[in-house]
C-alpha cells in the first residue's frame, strides 16, 4: 500500500507542492518567479515512474533471493494452504509457515454516493485526475492534510471538516498549532467539531450538508476526498478457515514474535494493529522471518515514530504530553523555538519548535515532538536517544553541526540542563552555568 498507493507517491506529489510553495514564498525575500505552468499529465507520469522503479527493484530482489511471486487475490482454505485467484485461474499453495501482510483498506462512511467519481479516497487523490476548483477533505488527520497540501499548492481551494476539536487528533495540540495557523491562511475553511451528514450528487458538483458546532450552510464542491482512516483486512482473507483469530475490529492479535493464535501463522503490518505505519510493518516482517528461521527475535521497540508530511511537517515519538497527562506520568518539558534558529530564519520558516520530554529525576528522555521543515528527518535522533537511554546531558553535550535544524534538538536539551546560551533563560540552580 505504501509503495503503490500511499507514502511513496504522496511524497513525490508533496515534493512538487513544496517546490511550488517555496517558489511563491521566496518573493517575500526579493526573488520573484512567474506563475508556474502545471502539466498534470507529466507530474502524474513522473510519480508513476518512481513507483515503477521501486516495484521493479523489488522484483529483482525477489529473483535474487529465489522468492516465487504469485499475483492474485489469496484466501485461506486450511491451516496449511491458500487459494489464489490469478488471471490464469485458481492456484493452491501449501505452506509450513505463513506471514499475513494483507494490510488495510480505506474506511467508509455509510450512505455516501461512492459510485460518483467525484467522491474519492486517498488512492483516487493520488491518481491526480484533475485539479478541482473547490475541494472538501472529510477528515483532518495525516492522510487528508497531506493531500490537502498537494492540491492547495496546485491551485485548489481547500476546505477541511474534522469531527474532533483539533486537526491530527493523535498529536499534541502545541505541535499542530503552527500547521493550523499556516493552513488557515491558505485554505478556504477549516471546520472542527463538525461532520458531513449528507452528500448529494448534482450535475454542477457534490452538494454537502454539515452538522456540528461550526457547521456552515450546505456547500457545493467539485471533488470530495474521504480521509477518515483505514480499517484492517482481517475479514477479507477467510482467516477462519485457517483457525486464525480475528477480533471485532478486523485486527489479528499477535505476540511479540508476530505469531497469531495458530503457531505457524504470523501476521504483520496494519492488520495486527495501530499504528498503521510502513516502518512498523517492515520491522515486524523482519521479526517474523527471523523467528521462522529459528532465531530468538521479538519486537521490543521502545517507540515507533509518527509523522505528518504536511507543511510544516509534524513528528513525534515516545511519550506525548497528552498521554502523560492522561496517565498521570510526571515529566518536564524543554522546548526550543525555531525563531531563535539561524538555519530556520535563513529558510524563512521560523514557525516551528523542538520539544523534549524528560524524567524530572533522571533527566532521561521520555518523548519528543518537532514541528517545522524536515521534522520527519529530525525525529530520528530522538528515537535513537530513547532507545539508547540517553539523558539531557548526553544530547546537549553532543556537538551538532551549525547552522542546522538538527541542532535545535541539542538546544532543547541544553534548556533542560540550564546551559543554553542561544536563549536567555534563568538558571535552574544557583551557580550552575
Amino acid at each position: 500500500m505504501c509503495l503503490n498507493v500511499g507514502c511513496i507517491p504522496s511524497k513525490a506529489l508533496l515534493h512538487v507542492a513544496k517546490t511550488i510553495t517555496e517558489a511563491d514564498e521566496i518573493s517575500h525575500h526579493g526573488v520573484t518567479f512567474s506563475k508556474p505552468t502545471i502539466d498534470i499529465n507529466k507530474i502524474r507520469s513522473w510519480k508513476e515512474s518512481i513507483i515503477a522503479k521501486l516495484t521493479g527493484g523489488l522484483v529483482v530482489l525477489s529473483k535474487q533471493r529465489k522468492v516465487n511471486v504469485v499475483y492474485g487475490v489469496a484466501k485461506f482454505n486450511s491451516p496449511n494452504s491458500i487459494t489464489v485467484e490469478t488471471s490464469d485461474g485458481s492456484k493452491t499453495i501449501t505452506f509450513d509457515n505463513a506471514i499475513i501482510a494483507a494490510g488495510s483498506s480505506v474506511a467508509r462512511i455509510p450512505g455516501f454516493p461512492y459510485d460518483d467519481p467525484r467522491l474519492i479516497d486517498s488512492t483516487g487523490a493520488l491518481q491526480l485526475q484533475d485539479i478541482p476548483e473547490r475541494m472538501l477533505i472529510i477528515g483532518g488527520g495525516i492522510i487528508g492534510l497531506e493531500m490537502g497540501t498537494v492540491y492547495d499548492a496546485l491551485g485548489s481551494k481547500i476546505s477541511v471538516v474534522e469531527l474532533a476539536d483539533s486537526l491530527i487528533p493523535g498529536a499534541d495540540r502545541d505541535l499542530v498549532r503552527p500547521l493550523h495557523k499556516r493552513i488557515a491562511k491558505r485554505y478556504e475553511a477549516i471546520y472542527l467539531k463538525t461532520r458531513v451528514t449528507k452528500i448529494e450528487a448534482r450535475t454542477e458538483g457534490l452538494h454537502i450538508t454539515f452538522e456540528g458546532d461550526n457547521a456552515p450552510q450546505p456547500q457545493l464542491y467539485d471533488r470530495v476526498l474521504l480521509a477518515v482512516g483505514r480499517r484492517p483486512n482481517g475479514y477479507e482473507i477467510n482467516a477462519e478457515a485457517a483457525g486464525v483469530a480475528v477480533n471485532e475490529r478486523g485486527f489479528i492479535p499477535v505476540d511479540k514474535q508476530q505469531r497469531s493464535n495458530v503457531p505457524h501463522i504470523y501476521a504483520i503490518g496494519d492488520i495486527v494493529g495501530d499504528p498503521m505505519l510502513a516502518h512498523k510493518a517492515t520491522h515486524e516482517g523482519k521479526v517474523a522471518a527471523e523467528v521462522i528461521a529459528g532465531h530468538k527475535a521479538s519486537l521490543d521497540a521502545l517507540t515507533i515514530p509518527s509523522l505528518a508530511y504536511t507543511d510544516p511537517e509534524i513528528s513525534w515519538m515516545g511519550l506525548t504530553e497528552t498521554q502523560a497527562k492522561a496517565q498521570g506520568i510526571t515529566y518536564e518539558k524543554a522546548a526550543f523555538p525555531w525563531a531563535a534558529s539561524g538555519r530556520a530564519l535563513s529558510m524563512g520558516r521560523e514557525e516551528g519548535f523542538t520539544k523534549l520530554l524528560y524524567d524530572p529525576q533522571t533527566k532521561r528522555i521520555l518523548g519528543a515532538g518537532i514541528v517545522g521543515s524536515n521534522a520527519g528527518e529530525l525525529i530520528a535522533e530522538t528515537v535513537l536517544a530513547l532507545e539508547m537511554g540517553a539523558d539531557m546531558g548526553d544530547i546537549g553535550l553532543t556537538i551538532h553541526p551549525h547552522p542546522t535544524l538538527s541542532e535545535t534538538v541539542g538546544f532543547a536539551a541544553e534548556i533542560a540542563e540550564g546551559s543554553i546560551t542561544d536563549l536567555y533563560m534563568p538558571r535552574k540552580k544557583p551557580g550552575r552555568i
